[in-house]
Order: structure tokens, then C-alpha cells, then sequence
């Protein structure tokens, strides 16, 4: 019995007369507590056996599947088992682009700036009629002032005349000056949209290497997949993981990891070409969108460009000594080929896995 049919096994216990009417006599909060401290002492069982990180991101993965919220990953532990493939961080980082929850985070997200850029809009427009409102009415009230202390009247007449001019005056100071804060909101609200949109740039952007980030990507993917299905054109996508990228950060620092890393992403960036999607999903592992491809085309072209990468022999600068030759090895899946478009993530990474366990330096297809 595998440990993931262990863990299924201890939730689902066939039904046994003795131990309902036990479970009758606990309180409820009593059962639930019993309930809360056996699924942590499963996640805990589950990230030590498998040798885990402790982080967010797994412990929410790890959770899904084993308290049952997510039958979708506990069904992928079962059969990670029984296939007799590891579940190791890789692949875990996998099971976490299939949470729904990620996705509508960012889309919530998404959908918040949209409406907090919608609202800064109206108020700018609002703001910049009633400031030319304003100063309509402004220009009006200052000639009929004018006009009317030009009038030649009895004294007594004039007097109250003037009084009503001063009055006047002092209400068109009062214009002129909601009229100077309207000026400055409308710059405020101004800056305050150029600020939110350069936040939305900056948020799609890893600012190591300049490609679009995960964050970009993941946005791509899903409009990319629906428009390549609307128009019937296939849409592929592939996951590039640098070679042995521990090796080059522990001989030639951290620095140096990241000159590579730029490197790499200069040639994929290079030779994609305007027909490709490229970006940083992060960490050494980049991910690139071939729109109109089908896996064995992706796959040709990416394979280019892997041997494009082959070919180049990197320095490292600081120290003058070389890096040797620096390869990445890729995973394709078609999107198109599924209507599911997770599976395609699932597919291109088991595809890139196979490549690393094959000798690394090469292109496969899920």
C-alpha cells in the first residue's frame, strides 16, 4: 500500500457500529480538534518521507490533497505512487499551477486593479468637466463684477451695490480656489494611474533577466489558449530547466548564476522569434508559448534552439575562467490538444522531467 493510499485510508474507514456510537459520545469541538491534529500529523509524515521544503506554497499543495479539498491532487499523489515516480519538489511545483485557488487569487486580483483604474478614470473625467465648468462660470461672474461696479448709482443705491459686489468678489475667490484643488486632484489622480500602470508593467516583469514573468505568463496562457481554440489554430507550450544551474552557482557564485541565466534568456529571446511567447517561470526554468505549432513544430524549434545555446561557450568575466558549455533541457505539450489547458502544464513538465532523466541537453514531448 502506497503512502498516499495510507493517508486516503485513514479519511475513508469502512463504517463500524462500535466506533460510531464512540464518536457520538465526543463533542463535536472534541472530533474536530482529533480531526485538525491528524491531518497535520499527515502533512508532516507526508513532507518528511518525501523530503520537502517547508514553505507556503507546498504545505497549501500538500493539504489539498491529503484533507481531501482537492481531489484532484490527491488523485495525482495516488498515481505518482503507483507509477512508481518520485514525488520530489519538481514535481510538487507542478501539482501547484493545477490549485484553482492560485488562479482566481490572480484573477481577483486582475479584477481589482481594473476597477481601481476604471474609478480613478471617472474621477479624472469628473474632475476635469467640473474644473471646465468652473472656470466657465468663473469668467462669467468676473465680467458681470466688472460690469456692475462700472455702474454710475445714487448713494444709497451704491452702497448696496457694493455691497453685493464685494460679496461677489469674495465668492469668485472662493471659485478660484476650489477650482486650484480640483487642478491639483486631477494631477494626483493623474500620477496615480501612470503609478498603476506602471505597477501592472513592473508585476509582469522579472527584473533579473527582463523577460515576462510566471505572473505574465500564466495571463498569456489562458487568453493565447482561447483565442488559439476560437480561431482553430493549435498553441503549444514548453517548460526549459538550465543544466546542472547548481553547479555553476556553487563553483562560480551567485552573480555568476545570474550572468547565465541572462544569457540564456538573450537566446531564447533571440531566436524564438515573434511567433513565441518567452518568460522566466522561475528560478533556472524558463517557459515559452509557439502560437500556431503544433508539439512536433514547437519541439523542432525549440531544439534549434537548444543547440543554438550548446554552441556558445560562456566566461565568467570575474574571474576569466570558463563555464564550459551551459545547455537546458525542454519539455512540449500541445495546449490545444487537451480542453483542459492545465494538462498541457502537467504533460510539458513530465516531458521535461523524462529529458532530465535521460541525459539532460534535450528537447522531449508529452
Amino acid at each position: 500500500m502506497t503512502f498516499a493510499t495510507r493517508f486516503l485510508t485513514r479519511s475513508y474507514r469502512p463504517h463500524d457500529p462500535a466506533a460510531a456510537d464512540a464518536a457520538t459520545d465526543t463533542p463535536p469541538a472534541s472530533r474536530a480538534e482529533e480531526a485538525r491534529r491528524a491531518l497535520l500529523a499527515r502533512i508532516g509524515e507526508f513532507v518528511e518521507t518525501h523530503d520537502l521544503a517547508v514553505t507556503a506554497s507546498n504545505l497549501s499543495t500538500i493539504c489539498g490533497g491529503l484533507s481531501g479539498s482537492h481531489p484532484e491532487l490527491a488523485q495525482a499523489f495516488t498515481a505518482r505512487e503507483i507509477a512508481g515516480e518520485p514525488i520530489d519538489q519538481r514535481w510538487l511545483d507542478t501539482l501547484a499551477r493545477l490549485d484553482p485557488e492560485g488562479h482566481s487569487r490572480i484573477a481577483g486580483l486582475e479584477a481589482l486593479m481594473d476597477k481601481l483604474e476604471y474609478s480613478l478614470m471617472r474621477f479624472a473625467q469628473t474632475a476635469r468637466s467640473a474644473r471646465s465648468e468652473t472656470s466657465d462660470h468663473r469668467g462669467a461672474l468676473g465680467a458681470k463684477i466688472e460690469a456692475m461696479a462700472d455702474i454710475d448709482l445714487a448713494p444709497a443705491a451704491a452702497g448696496e451695490l457694493a455691497q453685493v459686489i464685494d460679496l461677489s468678489r469674495a465668492m469668485l475667490a472662493r471659485i478660484e480656489q476650489a477650482e486650484a484643488s480640483m487642478a491639483r486632484s486631477q494631477e494626483e489622480t493623474d500620477r496615480l494611474r501612470e503609478n498603476l500602470a506602471k505597477a501592472r508593467m513592473e508585476a509582469d516583469v522579472d527584473h533579473l533577466t527582463g523577460l515576462p514573468n510566471r505572473r505574465a505568463f500564466e495571463r498569456r496562457l489562458v487568453s493565447a489558449s482561447l483565442e488559439a481554440r476560437a480561431k482553430g489554430e493549435a498553441l503549444s507550450l514548453a517548460f526549459c530547466d538550465v543544466d546542472h544551474f547548481k553547479l555553476v552557482n556553487d563553483r562560480h557564485g551567485h552573480e555568476a548564476g545570474d550572468r547565465v541565466l541572462c544569457a540564456l534568456a538573450g537566446t531564447l529571446n533571440e531566436h524564438a522569434g515573434s511567433a513565441c511567447f518567452v518568460g522566466r517561470h522561475g528560478g533556472e526554468e524558463f517557459v515559452l508559448l509557439f502560437y500556431g505549432m503544433d508539439k512536433n513544430a514547437a519541439r523542432a524549434k525549440l531544439d534549434a534552439i537548444r543547440r543554438a545555446q550548446a554552441a556558445r561557450l560562456l566566461m565568467n568575466r570575474d574571474t576569466g575562467q570558463p563555464f564550459g558549455r551551459v545547455t537546458f533541457s525542454g519539455g512540449v505539450a500541445e495546449v490545444t490538444e487537451d480542453t483542459d489547458t492545465r494538462s498541457a502544464l502537467a504533460r510539458a513538465d513530465a516531458a521535461l522531467y523524462r529529458a532530465k532523466q535521460e541525459g539532460r541537453n534535450r528537447v522531449m514531448v508529452g
